[in-house]
């Protein structure tokens, strides 16, 4: 009798949690996912005039100026990007609404007037701020405001990038590598989804690209990509500390912010003269989708890694998924050429390890790889993230990521100490 009245009293329990989140999520979703629609159009607006009038890329010095200034007028305390939204998950750090408008304005300006970023990583820093706006406005508990912002980082991701399934996991692996936030699962999953689904009604394309004839999976294709997998991980792992090495570089050379972004600028313009194309500016969507055609140059992932660095070090506003996406693509495409391998296939598993050793988020690469590119392949991605993973070591985009598990001693570190 005891057993059955405690059975009852936990369905109750759950029952309440279940509605709970089940409102929560409904409302985030729907926040979230039109707030990342209106985004995205405005992001489309962006690249398109860009690549419409040749002469706002000269205005590039001009646009970080703007940046700098609203971002100083509003709070410059609040310009650590995706690290802020992953510190408050850590700790009690606040995670104010007005970041909402201002990565949603400086990205669109980067990305108006020519500079080298993605758009995912500004995704994660809208969902993180209506997450924890919502959660103090539903009054909600200091715990439970750690999964609404991770709710709206999972919400806004999967409203951008059309992957609603891994942008659920992604959040629930980025903030400590080694630990997954099961208590987040059903909440994260389901604002996933909705907010997926409202962008896709209102007409945000997702992220498909053909991978076209996949080769039998045998020792020999295996061997071969795992020799690919191994070198596209560590350009991955060039990419963090190259994009780390020039942020301190230009903080240190250049104290003044406003000097800093200008130069930024002036850099990106000479670069662009340089190569004689526009293609490395931008999030890079145009270079993956060259690589599966078979047209992009042999150093282009290198250029891609200095467009980018340079751009964000400088002060310019973005993310550094799709790029990390873009260096995979073309470093994957030129493996292919070298092993002998289907290019198609070889550029799809250089997105995914490079994704997945910037980040250390092997499941959600390996759901990344498999929403974007189908299940034909999976015996490649599985050995892409299973390798990627443990041979890029401990380096990561964000320097508010922590490890709580070794990759390769059986130990728990102290999480909130080990650096």
């Amino acid at each position: 009798m005891n057993t059955l009245q405690e059975h009852i009293k936990n369905y109750r329990l759950t029952f309440i949690v279940f509605i709970k989140w089940f409102i929560a999520s409904i409302i985030i979703g729907i926040v979230v996912g039109l707030v990342s629609t209106f985004f995205a159009y405005g992001m489309s607006f962006a690249t398109t005039q860009f690549h419409t009038y040749s002469w706002l890329l000269y205005l590039l010095p001009l646009g970080g100026l703007i940046i700098v200034g609203i971002y100083k007028l509003l709070d410059n305390k609040y310009n650590s990007g995706t690290n802020l939204i992953l510190a408050a998950i850590h700790s009690n750090e606040k995670v104010p609404l007005r970041i909402t408008p201002l990565i949603i304005g400086s990205t669109i300006i980067t990305h108006l007037f020519g500079g080298s970023a993605g758009r995912e990583g500004a995704a994660l820093q809208i969902g993180g701020s209506i997450g924890d706006y919502l959660s103090k406005l539903l009054h909600i508990d200091k715990l439970d405001r750690k999964i609404f912002i991770m709710c709206g980082m999972s919400a806004a991701f999967s409203a951008l990038f059309g992957t609603p399934v891994a942008a659920a996991i992604f959040s629930l692996e980025v903030t400590t590598v080694g630990i997954l936030h099961y208590s987040a699962l059903f909440p994260c999953i389901f604002s996933s989804v909705i907010a997926n689904q409202i962008a896709r009604h209102l007409g945000v394309g997702a992220e498909r690209f053909n991978v076209g004839i996949i080769p039998e999976f045998n020792l020999y294709h295996g061997i071969r990509i795992m020799l690919i997998v191994l070198i596209c991980t560590e350009i991955g792992v060039l990419f963090c500390m190259f994009l780390h090495y020039m942020e301190n570089l230009f903080k240190t050379r250049f104290k003044n912010e406003y000097l800093r972004i200008i130069i930024s600028g002036c850099i990106i313009i000479l670069l662009t003269l340089i190569v004689g194309t526009r293609d490395y500016n931008g999030a890079g969507v145009n270079i993956i989708e060259a690589c599966f055609e078979g047209e992009v140059v042999p150093y282009a992932f290198l250029l891609k890694i200095i467009f980018t660095a340079v751009t964000l070090s400088g002060g310019f506003k973005g993310g550094e998924i799709v790029p990390s996406f873009t260096v995979g693509a073309a470093s994957g495409f030129l493996m292919a050429s070298i092993f002998g391998m289907s290019p198609g296939i070889s550029t799809a598993c250089g997105m995914i390890a490079v994704f997945c050793s910037v980040t250390n988020c092997p499941i959600a690469s390996l759901l990344i790889g498999l929403e974007m590119f189908g299940f034909e392949g999976i015996n490649y991605f599985m050995i892409t993230v299973a390798l990627a993973h443990l041979l890029s070591g401990y380096h990561s985009l964000y320097h508010s990521q922590k490890f709580a598990v070794s990759k390769t001693q059986p130990i728990i570190y102290d999480i909130f100490n080990k650096k």
